[in-house]
């Protein structure tokens, strides 16, 4: 299951929700990762764009994964500004054992970090910065010359 929400997150709706969804699924682990906007650099806030075809099929290549495993994966992240202490981002792991959920979970996140193909802006004095610095380039993007 993959969400995108045009604000920041609400945490506890959401882990709510997801752990009620899976309740009489026999999972013996639940684990989550909740990203949350910190403090840095002066900044109020980030904002995201989302290219959602790509998303969705790196995604999916990754619930087959979970699949593989016996567990199911659960993403939500926001699109447009997120402030500071609010969540941007929440991943859940369903799986029978825990060894695979805390595994699987740590694999996800970094995998989530270096291929999605969302782009963060730092919110800072009224404006919307590309936030170069802190981005890791998708593998295989670039120009073509």
């Amino acid at each position: 299951m993959l969400e995108l929400h045009n604000s920041a997150l609400d945490v506890s709706e959401i882990l709510d929700r997801w752990y009620k969804q899976e309740l009489q699924s026999n999972y013996g682990a639940y684990v989550s990762f909740v990203g949350t906007v910190r403090s840095e650099d002066g900044i109020d806030g980030l904002s995201f764009d989302v290219y959602e075809p790509i998303l969705k099929s790196w995604f999916e290549a990754w619930q087959e994964k979970a699949k593989q495993k016996g567990a199911i994966i659960k993403m939500a992240h926001s699109r447009g500004d997120v402030m500071l202490h609010e969540s941007s981002y929440i991943a859940a792991v369903f799986s029978p054992k825990r060894r695979v959920a805390l595994e699987f979970i740590d694999e996800f996140v970094e995998d989530f970090k270096a291929s999605a193909p969302i782009w963060k802006y730092d919110l800072k004095d009224g404006k919307r910065i590309y936030a170069k610095d802190r981005s890791t380039p998708i593998q295989g993007s670039g120009i073509l010359q």
